[in-house]
């Protein structure tokens, strides 16, 4: 039997300190992969996820909820805004320059999420032990202090880059070869912390 993941950090769990190199306070967040349906400026119908980075291990995101995002007719769809979430706490790997991949994301849904409406979220991370990045993010309908509409909690394990460059299919990664302005997230700097 496997045994599931808590989002919650475990006692001892220390937040990390912000990278050297991390974005400037107030900076754009980039983005990982300018396809990426959460955050790519180049994806058609995506979320495009503007986030920001705050004065330590947080960060301010938001995106505009549109008809491409919605499942009940008017309403956002729970998967698109568990997927807003996923995008802006995965954002704060940024922050301690660390490339990691979700291990488990838990949404809670408080009120409806109209199509229209701005969803500003905040996302902290709360805490590392070796290769687990615990972290936690609300959401707030059309301001920073609207109403609270979602909230969410993650954990991330750290992974080498070279994790993404094997899981991508080669001729994806021939394309990506020509265009490189695609993969922001290759740094050969982008050190692991474990």
């Amino acid at each position: 039997m496997s045994r599931v993941s808590s989002t919650t950090p475990p006692a001892g769990a220390q937040v990390p300190l912000r990278h050297a190199q991390a974005p400037a306070i107030g900076s754009k967040i980039p983005s990982h992969f300018g396809h990426c349906f959460g955050c790519g400026e180049l994806h058609p119908t995506g979320l495009h996820l503007l986030a920001h980075a705050g004065q330590g291990a947080d960060l301010t995101a938001q995106f505009t909820v549109t008809e491409d995002h919605q499942g009940a007719p008017g309403l956002a769809h729970g998967g698109i805004l568990s997927l807003a979430f996923d995008e802006a706490l995965g954002k704060l790997m940024w922050l301690i320059r660390s490339p990691a991949v979700t291990a488990r994301l838990e949404t809670d849904f408080l009120i409806p999420v109209p199509i229209g409406s701005t969803l500003h979220i905040t996302a902290e991370i709360t805490g590392q032990v070796n290769r687990k990045v615990y972290t936690s993010a609300e959401g707030r309908l059309n301001s920073s202090d609207g109403p609270l509409a979602v909230k969410a909690s993650a954990l991330y394990v750290v992974v080498g880059m070279d994790h993404f460059m094997t899981n991508a299919p080669k001729e994806y990664l021939e394309y990506i070869s020509r265009h490189p302005e695609l993969m922001a997230f290759v740094d050969p700097n982008f050190e692991i912390n474990p």
